[in-house]
């Protein structure tokens, strides 16, 4: 094979491999509220009834006691997993997100 064969053959494999899904994303304006009890993981109630945990890059025990604020580009309203972070107000503690488990509908109780 010459050298043009091969490059070609890298490009086709680079091309045809794996696709890798884009992180999870939520709007923090749909969230309704949150909550961490371990620092470990942060659980999001959305306006659509959805339940969301979000497991924590690290551990933030200072969560556990104290809200947050999130770091975002100015005007992005979107939060990402494996993207962002948030300070917890008092320490200044920063908690990366990390993946977010997939949605849990609420369950409503029957009339």
């Amino acid at each position: 094979m010459n050298k043009l064969t091969l490059i070609v053959l890298a490009v086709a494999g680079i091309a045809t491999g794996p696709a890798y899904a884009a992180n999870s994303c939520i709007d923090t304006r749909d969230i309704v509220s949150s909550k961490s009890t371990d620092g470990k993981t942060m659980v999001f109630k959305m306006k659509d009834g959805t339940t969301l945990v979000n497991h924590l890059k690290g551990i933030c025990p200072d969560l556990k006691f104290n809200g947050f604020a999130w770091q975002t580009h100015s005007g992005d309203n979107r939060v990402c997993e494996n993207e962002n972070s948030f300070n917890v107000l008092q320490s200044m503690q920063v908690c990366v997100l990390g993946k977010f488990d997939p949605p849990v509908a609420e369950k409503r109780a029957a009339n």
